[in-house]
């Protein structure tokens, strides 16, 4: 390579005019105007145009007659100013162009797959099979440019809070918190396995036990679970963990970095609350129906359980005399005629999809509530209902009734399809909120106890008493940090007590034996002293798409896997030779 760059493709101005530089880049579009040639060359930074006159240099003109786009080439020559009328004030370098006088062919392209400078439409498995090219287009770019500077901004914030980085091991061993983990088997011991971190949790409770008091990481972490657009089998983390704190101790620094990062990075962007708001799970669900409601919008969720208690209406009654049962109302206010009987029905299934019986609905038309069910309901339940729900001419009410957690989540998904379909969702608005006080466990599918977040998270201290009578009545002291309906970090105080632990490991069938086997370096390390401790993981590459307004996480992820866990580019996960299959002592079961 003879000519070697002296400038990037975003720096010539007006002011080099005269210079002699050379620029290095790719072929971003090249226009033959019978004579001239123009390049626009792009790099990293930017583009700049650049002139190939037959008059002024033939030869560099002859080779240039054969430049295709995407071919990689080096240019020497002299800036000049673009004529009047021709300057393009959408480019950085839009005022100048260079006159070639010589060219060096670096490199030459096939033709692309996809075009480069278009922002064409073009199928994700195209783009995630060619993504080194998908990443020369200005958009997937920008995505990861903007990835880079919010983890630096996101670095340089944590060192200033006085917190210290420290990378955890990859292949650690297996202690399954809920999430299947990716095993890889030793060479050197036959029969043994690493996993990969479902996240560093462990290892940074015991970086607390260690003394190190601020602990953060940019972590990579590895779950073998069925994919969607908002997941990866592997994804990066903003870790955290802090000693001798409470709550509000992590939840201040964490939205103090997040209020930051919006004043940074999305400064245009609307904040509906000057500081997030802070609700809890119960409170969440009632009002919205989710654990991560989306407060940018209303059409808040009324419960009317008491209504039906001594109801003749046995699909409302029935639930709303059981222990956990409920009955949930959604009013949207002069929105009856929206709705024809087709759109009833296609919010149905979405209700159906998350476990629902169905989804009840009553309008306000022409002075009279209309509706299906209104036959099964008494003339005080309708009253009562006018009442609690201010029904008035051209609203519309949904309902569902069954479980707590069913009823609430089913309409809390009917309710986003709704702002999907009136388009309530802007994102450029930023509605944070805190969601507290979760549940210390939940029920499995067997009927045992399961962590709703993991084992090691403290139950509420006042609540202690509860945990042999009722346990599913314990909330925990954990905390999600939420942002437009998306969960972007999630944390807790940490039991530091043993006997506790212990206590916990037995509500959710833990063995001695078994918490030993799992748990015994925690075990033993809590056992020389450990400071009340707390922390919260961040999912950083849902943040970035978020900020980048982008659809799914793939988008602002270099080299992501597909929708099925494929990485479509390398062609992994794929088989390998026998030799390394009986070096690392496994056997594959066809």
């Amino acid at each position: 390579m003879k000519l070697k760059r002296t400038h990037l493709l975003n720096e010539l101005r007006k002011s080099n005019s005269g210079d002699e530089v050379i620029l290095n880049g790719f072929v971003n579009r090249r226009r033959d105007h019978g004579g001239l040639i123009f390049i626009d060359l792009r790099d990293k930074y930017g583009i700049t145009q650049i002139v190939f006159d037959p008059e002024v240099e033939e030869k560099a003109h002859a080779i240039a007659e054969d430049v295709r786009s995407e071919w990689v080439i080096g240019v020497k020559g002299k800036v000049r100013n673009r004529p009047d009328g021709m300057v393009n004030v959408k480019m950085e370098t839009g005022e100048i162009e260079v006159l070639v006088s010589e060219i060096e062919v670096l490199s030459k392209a096939q033709t692309t797959p996809f075009e480069i400078d278009s922002d064409d439409n073009v199928s994700e498995e195209l783009r995630l099979k060619y993504r080194y090219l998908d990443i020369r287009r200005e958009k997937m770019k920008n995505n990861i440019q903007l990835r880079h500077d919010m983890i630096k901004f996101i670095r340089d914030y944590m060192c200033e809070k006085g917190f210290t980085e420290v990378e955890t091991p990859i292949l650690i061993k297996g202690t399954p918190e809920g999430s299947r983990e990716y095993i890889v088997p030793s060479r050197l011991y036959n029969g043994n396995f690493y996993v990969l971190p479902q996240s560093p949790q462990q290892l940074k409770q015991l970086l607390m036990v260690a003394g190190m008091d601020k602990y953060f990481q940019i972590a990579r972490c590895f779950r073998d679970e069925d994919q969607r657009g908002d997941r990866q089998p592997e994804f990066t983390q903003l870790d955290m963990e802090m000693s001798f704190v409470d709550e509000a101790d992590v939840m201040n620094v964490n939205q103090e970095l997040l209020m930051k990062l919006i004043e940074e990075f999305k400064p245009e962007a609307k904040l509906l609350f000057d500081e997030p708001k802070v609700m809890t799970y119960h409170e969440a669900m009632n009002k919205y129906g989710s654990d991560k409601p989306d407060l940018r919008f209303g059409y808040e969720i009324e419960d009317v359980t008491d209504i039906f208690e001594n109801s003749e209406f046995e699909a409302f009654a029935s639930h709303a005399r059981s222990e956990r049962g409920v009955v949930k109302a959604l009013k949207l206010a002069g929105k009856a005629s929206e709705f024809s009987r087709k759109d009833i029905d296609e919010l149905t299934e979405v209700a159906k999809i998350y476990k629902a019986k169905g989804l009840a609905f009553v309008k306000m038309q022409d002075g009279d509530m209309k509706s299906p069910i209104l036959k099964f309901m008494s003339n005080g339940e309708i009253n009562l209902l006018k009442e609690r729900l201010d029904i008035s001419e051209g609203d519309l009410v949904f309902f569902t009734a069954d479980e707590f957690e069913v009823a609430c989540e089913s309409l809390g998904q009917v309710r986003l399809e709704v702002a999907r379909r009136f388009e309530l969702l802007d994102s450029n608005e930023f509605a944070l909120c805190w969601v507290t006080n979760f549940p210390m466990f939940e029920k499995g599918n067997d009927g045992s106890l399961a962590a709703m977040h993991h084992p090691f998270t403290s139950p509420n201290l006042d609540e202690l008493n509860l945990l042999d009578e009722a346990p599913l009545m314990v909330n925990s002291r954990a905390y999600d940090l939420v942002m437009n309906g998306n969960e972007i970090g999630g944390g807790s105080i940490r039991i530091h007590d043993q006997e506790l632990q212990a206590k916990v490991f037995e509500l959710l069938g833990i063995s001695k034996e078994d918490a030993e086997l799992r748990f015994g370096h925690m075990l033993e390390a809590f056992s020389y002293g450990v400071p009340p401790h707390g922390g919260i993981a961040w999912g950083l590459d849902r943040i970035v798409m978020l900020f980048a307004e982008e659809p799914n996480i793939r988008e602002v992820i270099a080299f992501p896997k597909d929708s099925k866990a494929k990485d479509l580019m390398l062609g992994a996960p794929s088989k390998v030779d026998q030799t390394t299959i009986d070096e690392s002592g496994i056997k594959v079961v066809e």
